[in-house]
């Protein structure tokens, strides 16, 4: 597949996170997307902190709109085969034509606690003399959650829409971290990818590609990780000459953190709506509701179709408490040995594989054969 993938006419930019992307606005630089690994089927699931259960209120606004926009950022593909990636949307206009427009920026995420579906990171840039009185006071742009679904998906259409001052004015990008790799990451066997490292990443590579595109950025407001000063003083080590703030809440706070959140919903409300599609006809994703563990279609949608041995597809986070109960209790109970998947840095030998472990030799005392391939045996033998 071609790292670039242009639609319209260069309008969009399409880049998958295992490939190498270069954007061409300025040549003789590149970025390496961030790379993903297969999801591991030998890491047990472990409950984790970033699995949320929300009221009845939240669950409401947290569940895609029936028609949900389908903006430039859906990759129906690349979401069904459970592959992360980035798409970033042309500079507009108003910037490309004069480079030295001072810009402001905003990041945020959606879909981090879900047991379906991506957490997707939205990134959104504008003038600075323009981001109150389009985003707030003309646009009505708010944290996403604060926002009903139909009134997200509008906002989306408007900025996809040619001939609307937000398309001119306003370039955006998002980063769809499938539930494959998150669970991939989190489960890996030597050293844990936490979900805190993997939103960090994802905010970086979206910041620099913006950059390598030539946009003038002075001012970037993220909404929080964790603490805010310690991730703002590591933002500040990569990107020192822009002036970075980090805040809770600040999707509230910020319009332009305020649209990347609209952005990444949105988003991810369409790829939840793709995700479904492969299981039904329906047009919409009601069947599972918003993905939240605490959403009773979600959960009744996951017990009514769990495969015994493979559990569910890759809109699952099998990292996921919800996901390992179940996988415990519901399924048949089948024990499966996979082989190690190799790793770049610190690949496995591949003796390694023949090499009975200790547990196997406790679980295994009693036959002789369990791991004959993996002990010496005496010349005399032959």
């Amino acid at each position: 597949m071609c790292p670039l993938h242009a639609r319209n006419i260069g309008a969009w930019v399409r880049v998958s996170s295992a490939e190498t992307i270069a954007i061409p606005q300025v040549p003789g630089e590149a970025t390496t997307a961030t790379k993903t690994a297969s999801r591991h089927p030998n890491c047990r699931p472990s409950t984790t902190v970033d699995e949320m259960n929300i009221g009845s209120q939240e669950i409401a606004l947290e569940t895609p709109a029936n028609d949900v926009f389908r903006a430039p950022s859906i990759y129906a593909k690349d979401i069904l085969d459970g592959a992360s990636y980035a798409h970033y949307s042309a500079i507009p206009k108003t910037i490309a034509d004069e480079k030295a427009t001072e810009c402001v920026l905003g990041v945020d995420e959606a879909g981090r606690g879900p047991v379906l579906g991506p957490m997707v990171y939205g990134l959104f840039y504008l003038p600075i003399t323009m981001h109150r009185s389009l985003l707030a006071e003309k646009h009505h742009f708010d944290d996403s959650k604060a926002l009903t679904p139909a009134f997200r998906s509008t906002l989306m259409e408007r900025l996809c829409t040619p001939d609307s001052d937000l398309y001119q004015h306003c370039g955006w990008a998002t980063k769809v971290m499938s539930a494959r790799d998150i669970s991939s990451g989190m489960l890996k066997p030597n050293g844990t990818y936490n979900l805190n490292a993997q939103a960090m990443d994802a905010t970086i590579e979206l910041i620099k590609a913006v950059f390598l595109q030539g946009v003038n950025i002075k001012e970037i407001y993220i909404d929080t990780i964790g603490q805010p000063a310690t991730y703002q003083k590591k933002l500040e080590r990569i990107f020192p000459t822009t002036q970075i703030t980090v805040a809770k809440k600040a999707d509230s706070l910020y319009p332009c953190v305020s649209a990347a959140s609209v952005c990444a919903k949105v988003t991810r409300d369409a790829a939840l709506d793709v995700c479904y599609e492969s299981y039904s006809d329906w047009p919409s994703a009601e069947g599972w509701g918003s993905g939240y563990p605490s959403d009773a279609r979600c959960s009744n949608w996951l017990k009514q179709n769990i495969d015994p041995v493979f559990g569910w597809g890759t809109e699952c986070r099998f990292s996921w408490g919800t996901a390992k109960e179940l996988l415990e209790t519901k399924s048949v109970p089948l024990k499966v040995d996979w082989p190690a998947a190799e790793e770049e840095d610190n690949g496995m030998k591949m003796t390694d594989f023949f090499a009975a472990s200790s547990i196997d030799q406790e679980d295994n005392q009693g036959d002789e054969l369990s791991n004959w391939y993996g002990r010496r045996v005496a010349e005399g033998l032959f």
